[in-house]
């Protein structure tokens, strides 16, 4: 059995009243006339076969069962709004968890994030920089955007995105830079050239690709993290190596030059998830990443 219930446009309009002191603006509040807003309220006091409101001067003054009914309105249409407002909270979709290397995301993704808000304006990422390698769970993430080449722990599934292409860059700040510049690639064997404990094996591999004897790579100062590499090599310190695509701002910019070209060894860019993870945000992530690195 229904239970009675007063007009609820009705007990709306009295709620506002009551609350503001004024029918006329309760019906500004409304976006009703003053007209009906005053006849809610006596749809309401026919009701109840009770006054609501009593003249009070030139104003209104709430009668007793006024005051309770302003109190009990007021606290329905209170609680009914915050379980509103949780409910389309709850509809929303959590913000997505993308892990990347920290070169990555201060060189690469940070740079492109009002462009992937524009493309995809329902996504909502959190990032996340990790060093050290990633989980075979990925704990506590979505996806994972990396760079690197399989095989990738067999727990994931992987989006492949595009080629990993390598090469080395120096600054014209380099004391070395006008010979360099126009050197072959062979002239590299005479230098001391910065590398990363990341990527151990960028310089043997680009090496080999452009056909020079990996064995008389000569190693000079190493770091930890590629951005601190590519800083060294900005301000002058010395050949790095690193991929294309992170170091293409400092290339159209002039504070990097790649002599010697890139060249791909193998290695690719790839969004990461575990394996079977149905979230649809991920597929499209990939779409949209794979036509931003074509």
């Amino acid at each position: 059995m229904l239970r009675p219930l007063p007009p609820l446009n009705a007990l709306r309009a009295f709620e506002a009243a009551a609350r503001l002191g004024s029918v006329s603006r309760a019906a500004g509040e409304l976006h009703v006339t003053h007209g009906a807003v005053s006849r809610h309220i006596r749809t309401l006091e026919e009701a109840l076969g009770r006054p609501l409101f009593v003249r009070d001067g030139r104003g209104l003054a709430l009668t007793a069962d006024g005051l309770r009914l302003r109190d009990l309105a007021g606290d329905a249409f209170s609680s009914l709004q915050s379980g509103w407002v949780a409910l389309q909270r709850d509809r929303r979709p959590s913000a997505f968890v993308l892990g990347c290397p920290g070169s990555l995301l201060a060189r690469w993704v940070i740079p492109r994030l009002e462009r992937l808000a524009v493309d995809l304006p329902t996504l909502t990422l959190h990032l996340s920089a990790q060093e050290g390698g990633f989980d075979d769970a990925l704990t506590g993430l979505d996806a994972a955007l990396l760079v690197g080449e399989a095989p990738w722990p067999t727990g994931w599934d992987v989006h492949p995105l595009a080629p990993e292409r390598i090469g080395p860059v120096v600054s014209p700040r380099h004391a070395g830079f006008a010979r360099l510049e126009r050197a072959p690639a062979s002239a590299l064997a005479n230098e001391a050239v910065l590398h990363t404990a990341s990527r151990p094996q960028a310089w043997p591999r680009w090496f080999e690709a452009r056909g020079v004897d990996a064995g008389q790579l000569r190693l000079g100062a190493g770091f930890d993290h590629l951005t601190y590499l590519l800083e060294a090599a900005v301000a002058g310190l010395g050949v790095a190596i690193a991929p294309q695509e992170l170091v293409q701002a400092d290339l159209e910019s002039g504070r990097l030059v790649a002599p010697w070209g890139f060249v791909d060894t193998g290695g690719e860019w790839a969004l990461c998830a575990r394996r079977g993870n149905p979230d649809p945000r991920i597929p499209a992530l990939a779409t949209w990443l794979r036509a931003t690195l074509a």
